[in-house]
């Protein structure tokens, strides 16, 4: 059946990947782009340094969102009036974009899930079922609790020992100290790409090699990373690659998990229900193939479609130098930030993208959130659902600025500005 899917796309998708051609990066241009920076908040100019929680939606996936639910609505894959087919070869030709811009081998390696987190939880009850007890899994000391939470699950369930790579001070991975907690009891290494909290992108390729040199799997949590810097899942040679659409622009209640074709093929389905069966009678069922297997029950058919046009506006995009002037931005905002007495940047790894997290002396971040919300300016406060690393870091949580390729440094002067006004009411 996918087979026949993937004929019916090749007219329809073409060659848009190597047709495309990308227009120079233009912060300005970028912006007009994205309705939702143009309004005010309390009378002021919204600057959103929120991005690491959700980021905002260009008018080209507003407009794909609008059509599909005015015009397109129809179930996928059983249908076999127009509606329906169109909307089928839609939702797979979106599959089949993200498998290019993933560089996956195969389309089939694209599951929809309802995000990075339905994806970590996917793996662990599926590839989990794999494992026998005494198995052993690394996770690191920077993870989001979704990379926390269903190992924790699956190491009661099955017995298995989940061990935790330390971080320094500057909140970089410990590598010797990663390389003492692998051995052939290793089954599975879960790492994010890039620390929600702390910006760090850590260095995935060499633990995936050298997780994959004592026979383990590598899941890499890819929810603050794909938005930022390019991935090539081949390149990596991850064996899982999970992320949410809606902090790379698109709807949200849908996601990714990559996964290699050989590894998915031998694991059993996640959930029951339609779509994913070849056969039911009331002895016995016999599953789909990929990716069906994995994707019960009628699907965010308009996320998956949509998804698909937030990656159709990142390709139009010089990915290269918006992750430069992200960077960028950091640095403008840490340099300016770390001038302030009592001001404590956390997370200065010497490898890091556009995340500034801090707290001030005797000042608790929701009340500094709080102010700036005030001012128009839209931070994250809290523990960013990292509590163990503010444990590490004996702090209640961070004032967590989080930028993306259409923010400014104007915008950061704004922010600095609303900050003093905050400090000086504080204090």
């Amino acid at each position: 059946m996918f087979r026949t899917i993937q004929n019916k796309l090749i007219c329809t998708f073409g060659n848009i990947m190597t047709d495309l051609i990308k227009k120079p990066f233009n912060v300005k241009e970028i912006r007009e782009q994205f309705p939702a920076l143009r309004q005010k908040i309390y009378g002021k100019n919204l600057v959103y340094f929120d991005n690491g929680a959700t980021s905002q939606k260009p008018q080209i996936v507003l407009d794909a969102i609008n059509l599909f639910y005015s015009k397109e609505n129809a179930n996928i894959h059983r249908g076999v009036h127009y509606m329906s087919q169109k909307a089928t070869t839609e939702y797979e030709a979106s599959r089949i974009r993200i498998q290019k811009y993933l560089n996956a081998k195969k389309s089939e390696e694209i599951i929809f899930t309802k995000g990075a987190t339905d994806s970590i939880n996917l793996v662990a009850s599926s590839y989990g079922e794999l494992l026998q007890a005494g198995d052993e899994i690394i996770i690191s000391a920077m993870e989001h609790h979704s990379n926390i939470v269903p190992w924790q699950m699956l190491c009661i369930r099955k017995g298995l020992v989940l061990r935790v790579a330390p971080i320094n001070k500057k909140g970089e991975l410990l590598m010797e100290e990663f390389d003492q907690l692998l051995s052939k009891k290793t089954k599975l290494v879960a790492i994010t790409h890039i620390s929600n909290t702390l910006g760090t992108i850590n260095p995935v390729k060499e633990i995936i090699q050298k997780a994959h040199a004592v026979g383990a799997k590598v899941l890499i949590d890819g929810a603050q990373s794909i938005q930022h810097i390019k991935v090539d899942v081949r390149d990596l040679d991850c064996d899982f690659f999970v992320f949410s659409s809606h902090k790379v622009f698109g709807p949200t209640g849908i996601g990714v998990l990559y996964g290699k074709e050989d590894l998915l093929d031998r694991m059993p389905p996640y959930q029951g229900g339609g779509d994913m069966i070849s056969k039911v009678t009331f002895e016995r069922t016999t599953y789909n193939e990929l990716p069906f297997k994995f994707e019960a029950g009628t699907p965010h058919i308009a996320g998956g479609i949509c998804l698909g046009t937030a990656f159709e506006f990142l390709e139009s995009l010089d990915m290269v130098a918006a992750e430069k002037h992200e960077r960028e931005l950091a640095k403008y905002a840490e340099d300016i930030l770390d001038t302030f007495e009592g001001l404590h940047i956390i997370g200065e790894a010497k490898n890091k993208t556009s995340v500034v997290s801090f707290t001030v002396d005797g000042l608790h971040p929701f009340d500094l959130g709080t102010l700036l919300d005030k001012q128009g300016i839209a931070v994250r406060t809290g523990h960013h659902c990292t509590q163990p690393l503010m444990d590490f870091f004996k702090i209640p949580g961070t004032v967590r600025a989080s930028f993306a390729f259409y923010n400014t440094k104007q915008e950061i002067d704004l922010f600095v500005e609303a900050f003093e006004k905050s400090l000086f009411m504080l204090k």
